[in-house]
């Protein structure tokens, strides 16, 4: 069939691209504003905030091997229902353990269980998604798919931030905060009410580490982890260098909004250009772009450099990230989708993760201007793992273009 005939844009689709959205809301509203929460309210200091946030990505990337391997082995859907389930209780079990037990432990204690949550639901979203998304159409479906996420990152920090301004004490209204994280999940709940999903195969693997991790997904996997060192080193600390900065005027919030108008852009067109020349294009160009935003902060420190590193930053995450997630599930059979999901995303937990963490010890013992150059490298690097083990890997859409396959 050819592909203009395809139908992309199914009541399905729709359904779990909404899903999508509100459990990146939920993810992205607490995380963005989590660390006052425990400084504000909790009265802990900032290394509490930092454990809290490391706990939830650990937790996070041991989770989802498992995860991958029960989405392979029964019903996406009940899956899905627990984490929705799940991350739609922890906000109030936030509010519960800061006001009634007064706990710091149990606050905690709630974040790692947030982790699991986001793990359990965000990767049956995707391995959903890539049931629904048909062949023909898969990279274009992936990056309409990952656009939630997208829109889900440019808006939750700044809803967030209104929603705890409503008054409250000092101005902190955590509780207004955390009944709309709730709330998100409710609607989430009614719009899973009424999805319908493929049936699939039931693998019925035992857990082991061959089953965790799926070995046709690692090619893509590790050129992103290389390349998420980068975008993580952007989302950590871009808004605190436009603060420092002194020949840096603008807010470093239109930095991330240029960002995300640049990436909603970019995944527009993303996935029928990959579908059509594969995702070889993307590693090249959007690294590229990465690399010369990077380049340009650490360079050239004014205002008009400052926006065009944001459009270039949002170009290459925009292309990159979805189409090397269609490239790590494009060989997966339904049984086996699962697992390559869940392998590509904890190398989107690892990279963010250490790319944050890197940064911030080279901007100790070197400054920001030369952590943005360091941290270039990495697009290289990303450049490197892609020609070596990828270009001519069988998940690569590329090669099966060129050779017919």
């Amino acid at each position: 069939m050819k592909e203009k005939n395809v139908k992309l844009w199914t009541k399905d689709f729709v359904l779990i691209i909404l899903i999508n959205f509100f459990v990146f809301l939920n993810h992205l509203m607490i995380l963005s504003t989590f660390p006052l929460f425990i400084k504000n309210v909790m009265g802990s200091s900032d290394s509490v905030s930092g454990l809290c946030v490391t706990l939830f990505c650990v937790i996070g990337v041991i989770a989802r091997p498992f995860v991958g391997v029960m989405l392979d082995n029964g019903k996406r859907k009940s899956i899905l229902v627990v984490g929705l389930i799940i991350m739609g209780l922890m906000p109030m079990g936030y509010l519960f353990a800061s006001t009634v037990i007064m706990s710091l432990l149990s606050v905690i204690i709630c974040r790692m269980a947030h982790g699991i949550a986001l793990a359990l639901s965000n990767t049956s979203t995707s391995t959903i998604a890539t049931d629904i998304i048909p062949k023909q159409r898969f990279a274009e479906g992936m990056g309409m798919f990952g656009m939630a996420t997208a829109l889900a990152t440019a808006v939750a920090p700044a809803i967030a931030q209104t929603l705890i301004n409503c008054g409250g004490v000092g101005g902190k209204n955590f509780k207004l905060l955390f009944a709309v994280a709730t709330l998100t999940m409710a609607v989430s709940i009614v719009l899973f009410s009424a999805l319908k999903t493929p049936k699939t195969e039931i693998k019925h693997t035992p857990i082991n580490f061959k089953t965790l991790i799926n070995k046709d997904a690692l090619p893509a996997s590790a050129s992103a982890i290389m390349f998420l060192l980068t975008y993580g080193a952007i989302e950590n600390f871009t808004l605190q260098y436009s603060l420092e900065s002194s020949r840096i005027t603008l807010s470093g919030g239109l930095y991330f909004t240029v960002m995300a108008a640049a990436l909603l852009l970019t995944r527009i067109t993303v996935g029928k250009i990959a579908d059509k020349k594969g995702e070889a294009i993307f590693v090249y160009t959007c690294n590229g772009a990465m690399f010369l935003a990077l380049i340009l902060l650490a360079t050239l420190e004014n205002n008009v450099v400052f926006m065009v590193s944001a459009f270039l930053s949002g170009y290459a995450f925009g292309g990159l990230e979805p189409s090397l997630q269609a490239m790590a599930v494009s060989v997966a059979k339904p049984s086996e989708r699962g697992s390559a999901n869940s392998t590509f995303l904890c190398a989107y937990d690892i990279g963010i993760g250490l790319g944050g963490g890197i940064a911030g010890v080279l901007i100790d013992s070197l400054g920001y201007n030369k952590m943005f150059a360091v941290i270039s490298v990495a697009n290289i690097l990303s450049v490197v793992i892609y020609l070596c083990i990828g270009r001519r890997h069988k998940s690569s859409m590329t090669y099966r273009i060129k050779n017919g396959k």
